[in-house]
């Protein structure tokens, strides 16, 4: 049954230099763990979760992902809106022209 309430999450990941890899892939492999990027600046790596309901989040943050060799420190944001791919690519595209 397909819920239109998921809840979804965002984990700022900080990870041991030489794992990142490693860590993103046991990353990946976590319940309700959807997408998961290296990505550059003061977070190595970004998941993107999505939960059936809150409760969910306290077993997979603090219960899972916790348990990751290599994670040596996280950052949750809860999203509460989500915005239609159209609007998006809209404006990611601000600023670029087309030549």
């Amino acid at each position: 049954m397909h819920n239109e309430r998921m809840v979804t999450a965002i984990v700022l990941v900080n990870a041991e230099r030489a794992r990142i890899p490693e860590t993103a892939a046991e990353l990946a492999r976590v319940t309700h763990v959807k997408e998961v990027y290296s990505v550059t600046g003061d977070w190595d790596i970004v998941a993107v979760l999505r939960l059936p309901d809150y409760d969910h989040l306290d077993d997979v943050v603090t219960g899972e992902l916790r348990r990751i060799q290599g994670i040596t420190r996280t950052s949750t944001m809860l999203a509460f809106r989500t915005y239609s791919p159209d609007l998006l690519d809209q404006g990611f595209g601000v600023g670029l022209s087309e030549e």
